[in-house]
Formats: C-alpha cells, structure tokens, sequence
C-alpha cells in the first residue's frame, strides 16, 4: 500500500467501507465503483492504496484475523487465578464487539461458503482458536481429552450463536454466565470475579 494522501481518502478510510459493505451486503458487494460512490472519491483514487480488489479482499480477510483470531488467543492466554475467571475473560470476547467482530465473523463464514480459499482461512482459524481454548484448560490442570473437549463445547457454542444470529437482551446473557461458566469450568465464578466481568462491560444487576 502507498502512503496516505488527503484528497485521495486513506487505505484505512477505502478498508473500513469494504468492512462496513461486507457486514451489509456480502462479499459480492464489496466493488470498487460502490466503495468510490459511498465515499465520495474517484475510482482511481483506490489504486493509490491498492493494487487491485484482490488485494482489498485479501486485506479484510488480514484484519478479521488478527482481531477475531487475534484477541481470542490473548484472552485465553490471560491472567487468571481460577479457571472460572478465565472463562470469564473469553466471555469478553462475546459481549465487546471491540475485541470479537461477530457479525464480521458471520459475513466471513458466509463469504467461505463460496469461497474454498477463503473456506481454508476459517478451518485453519478454528483449529487455531481451539488450540489456543484447550490451552486454558490445561493451563488449570485438566487432562488432554477433557481439555480437548471442553475447548471444542465452549467454541462450538459460540459460533451456534453466531451462526444463529441469536440475540439475547443484556440482562438476561449476564444472567446465564455464571451457568455457562459451570458447565465449562466445573465451578461457578466467586463473586468478585463477576463483580469485575459486570464491570469491564458496564452492567449493574438488578
């Protein structure tokens, strides 16, 4: 990519109205001329920031790995006292879009079901997020098999509810997590490790 310029727009500013037309419209949508229209620019002024729409699409595909694969081996890689409280800080990846794009994650699930390259970019993200899940559970002493199955349950709900398009009110998903934390910890979060889970996403309970 060359280096940002004003009038031509930014790689950033062409990149996040792919993102913005990918989560709209699918993957078919994502051309040069309806980015140019929605931003006001010139066609040409793309090619100052990409040498083609291959290069785009490839450019999405990077950010939707390094945040939703990203953050999710950092967060099962983060300090945890107790397991319950490192489910918990997977739980974030659930409820901050900042740290797990889910509707980003279904536009790329979707855009794979026609897409065999773009199919093994998700298999080899999920081996790597599940991997990364199993080492949680290892981490706090569990055995392969146990630890091999709880990643893939905690996963696999996950992108049910991704694939699903659930939506659940605040409250009533803030409800359920200490449930969701027994089924896969074994062991329900103390209540300080919930005060602080409440707190990081700016929920009071009733």
């Amino acid at each position: 990519m060359k280096p940002e310029t004003g009038w031509r727009g930014s790689a950033d500013l062409w990149l996040n109205a792919a993102h913005d037309l990918l989560l709209e419209q699918g993957v078919d949508a994502v051309k040069i001329l309806p980015l140019a229209e929605r931003l006001n620019l010139s066609r040409t002024s793309f090619y100052w920031f990409f040498k083609d729409h291959q290069q785009l699409l490839d450019a999405l595909i990077t950010r939707w790995r390094e945040k939703n694969t990203g953050n999710l081996a950092r967060q099962a890689g983060a300090y945890a006292e107790t397991l319950a409280e490192a489910m918990l800080n997977i739980f974030d990846l659930w409820l901050d879009e900042g740290l797990f794009d889910s509707r980003f994650e279904f536009a790329v699930r979707s855009w794979a079901l026609r897409s065999p390259p773009i199919l093994a970019e998700v298999q080899d993200a999920d081996q790597i997020r599940l991997a990364a899940l199993k080492d949680t559970f290892l981490r706090f002493g569990m055995d392969d098999l146990s630890a091999d199955v709880r990643a893939r349950s905690l996963y696999l709900v996950q992108i049910g509810y991704i694939s699903m398009q659930t939506r659940e009110d605040l409250a009533l998903r803030m409800m359920r997590i200490p449930h969701y934390v027994e089924i896969f910890a074994g062991a329900r979060p103390q209540p300080r490790e919930l005060d602080r889970f409440f707190a990081r996403h700016g929920y009071k309970p009733q």
